[in-house]
C-alpha cells in the first residue's frame, strides 16, 4: 500500500503543470506598424507566447481566460531603447555620494512598472550603477515585480573624467566613488569590456564624446580616441554582444561609426556627411528627441549647475535635425528617449516627436518602436510584432494610432509576456 502511495506521488510530481490559455479579443488589430489595421480579431496565448492570431472574435476554449478588447485598438507592445530605469529627473548630481545602489534598485522597481503601464514592454536600459540594471533585469523576468523585458548594459563605459566618469567632487571622493568602467588605451577598454560581459551585461554602452547632463566640463567633443573605440567594439562583436554608442559632436559620432558600433545615441550634431556614413556602415541613430524635452523644461529653473546649463544652450536649436536627415538618407531611426531625463512614463510624447521633427509618418514611428527597435536588438523573430511564435507582448489603446500617434500617449491594457501589468 505505502509504495502503491508513493508511485502515485512520483507520478503526480512527474506530471506537468496545465497549461495556460489566454484568449484576447480584439476591436481592430495591428499586427505589424507596415501593414494596415485589420478588424476584430482574436489572439490565442499560451503560456506566454502567441499561437494563433485570426479575424473575427472566436469564443474562448473552456478552461481558457477571455481578455475582452474588443472596443480597443491592439498593437504589439512598444519598445524603448534608451532609458535609465534607476534614475529620475531633477536631482542633484551630489546626491551619487549619498545614496546607496540599494536605493537606485528600488527607484528602478518603481520605474520598471511606470514604464510598463506606459505600454513599453522592452527596454534597453543604459547606463545603471553597478549589478543595478541586472537585477531589475531578473525581477522582471522572474515575474517578482512588474516591468518590461529588460535589457541592460550596467554602466557606461567612459573615459577617465569624461561623460559617464564621476566628475564634480573632491579627488578622494571621486575615488571612493568609482566604479571601475573607465579606461585609457585600446588594450585597457577590451579588459573592460570582457568585465562587463562577464558581469553580466547585454549590451555594451560606451560614452563616446561628452555629455549634456554630466559635471564634466570639457563640451561635448569626442573623447575617446579612434583605437580605443575600435577595441571597445571589435572585443564587444567577438563576445556576441552589440555596442551603443553616447555621442553628440560631429568628429565624436564619425569616429564612433567608423569604428563599428551598432547605434549612435543622441547623434545631436551629425552633419550631412556623418549621416551618409552612418548609412554605409549600416549604423542606427536613436535621437531622444523627450530627452531635450526634459531639459528644456528644467533650464533657468536652479536645477542645472552653470556647467550643465552652457552645455544643454548648445544642444536646444538641434533638436530633431539629425533624425530627418538620417531618416531621409535611409539610416534606421530607432525609437528612444533617454527618460530618467524626464520623468518615466511619459515616454510615448517621443513619438509625436519623431512625426513633427524628423518627419515620420506615424506608422513608421510605431515601427521604430516595434520592429525596429526588435531587429537593432537582434530579437525581431522574438518581439516588436503580433504573430505567432512570439512572445505575447501586446497593449491596447483607444482610437487609431496610425492615423493620430498621440493615441499610444494614453494606454488602456499591458501585457508582457502573457501576463497582465497592473
Amino acid at each position: 500500500m505505502r509504495l502503491r502511495f508513493l508511485a502515485c506521488l512520483s507520478l503526480l510530481a512527474a506530471a506537468p503543470a496545465a497549461a495556460e490559455t489566454v484568449v484576447v479579443h480584439a476591436g481592430h488589430l495591428i499586427t505589424d506598424a507596415s501593414k494596415p489595421a485589420s478588424g476584430p480579431s482574436t489572439i490565442t496565448i499560451v503560456d506566454g507566447r502567441i499561437t494563433a492570431v485570426a479575424a473575427g472574435l472566436t469564443p474562448p476554449p473552456a478552461g481558457a481566460r477571455l481578455v475582452d478588447l474588443s472596443g480597443k485598438t491592439v498593437l504589439p507592445g512598444l519598445i524603448d531603447m534608451h532609458v535609465h530605469l534607476s534614475g529620475d529627473p531633477g536631482g542633484d548630481f551630489r546626491d551619487e555620494a549619498v545614496d546607496p545602489n540599494e536605493w537606485a534598485t528600488l527607484v528602478g522597481a518603481k520605474n520598471a512598472r511606470i514604464t510598463a503601464l506606459a505600454g513599453f514592454t522592452t527596454v534597453r536600459d543604459l547606463g545603471s550603477p553597478p549589478l543595478v540594471g541586472f537585477a531589475l533585469r531578473r525581477a522582471t523576468a522572474e515575474g517578482f515585480i512588474p516591468g518590461p523585458r529588460i535589457i541592460s548594459s550596467g554602466p557606461a563605459i567612459s573615459t577617465i573624467g569624461g561623460h559617464g566618469d564621476v566628475s564634480g567632487f573632491r579627488p578622494e571622493v571621486i575615488r571612493a566613488l568609482g566604479v571601475d568602467n573607465t579606461c585609457t588605451g585600446p588594450e585597457q577598454c577590451a579588459a573592460r569590456v570582457r568585465e562587463f560581459s562577464r558581469a553580466g551585461a547585454d549590451i555594451i554602452k560606451i560614452t563616446a564624446t561628452g555629455g549634456v547632463l554630466s559635471q564634466q566640463a570639457r563640451g561635448l567633443g569626442q573623447h575617446f580616441t579612434d583605437a580605443e573605440m575600435k577595441s571597445i567594439v571589435d572585443t564587444a562583436h567577438s563576445l556576441g554582444l552589440k555596442v551603443a554608442a553616447h555621442a553628440h559632436a560631429d568628429a565624436g559620432i564619425a569616429a564612433a561609426v567608423r569604428a563599428g558600433v551598432d547605434s549612435i545615441e543622441h547623434g545631436t550634431f551629425a552633419s550631412a556627411a556623418t549621416v551618409r556614413l552612418m548609412k554605409e556602415h549600416g549604423t542606427s541613430l536613436v535621437p531622444t528627441l523627450m530627452a531635450f524635452t526634459g531639459i528644456r523644461e528644467r533650464l533657468g529653473k536652479g536645477i542645472f549647475t552653470p556647467v550643465v546649463e552652457a552645455k544643454v544652450r548648445m544642444t536646444l536649436s538641434e533638436v530633431g535635425r539629425a533624425a530627418r536627415l538620417a531618416r531621409d538618407a535611409g539610416v534606421p531611426v530607432v525609437f528612444g528617449t533617454d527618460a530618467a531625463v524626464f520623468e518615466h512614463g511619459r515616454n510615448a510624447q517621443e513619438f509625436a516627436l519623431l512625426v513633427d521633427l524628423a518627419g515620420m509618418s506615424p506608422a513608421e514611428a510605431i515601427g521604430s518602436a516595434t520592429t525596429g527597435a526588435a531587429k537593432l536588438l537582434g530579437m525581431e523573430r522574438e518581439i516588436g510584432r503580433i504573430a505567432p511564435g512570439f512572445s505575447a507582448d501586446l497593449i491596447a489603446v483607444g482610437g487609431d494610432p496610425l492615423r493620430d500617434v498621440r493615441a499610444l500617449e494614453h494606454v488602456d491594457y499591458v501585457m508582457v509576456r502573457g501576463k497582465a501589468i497592473q
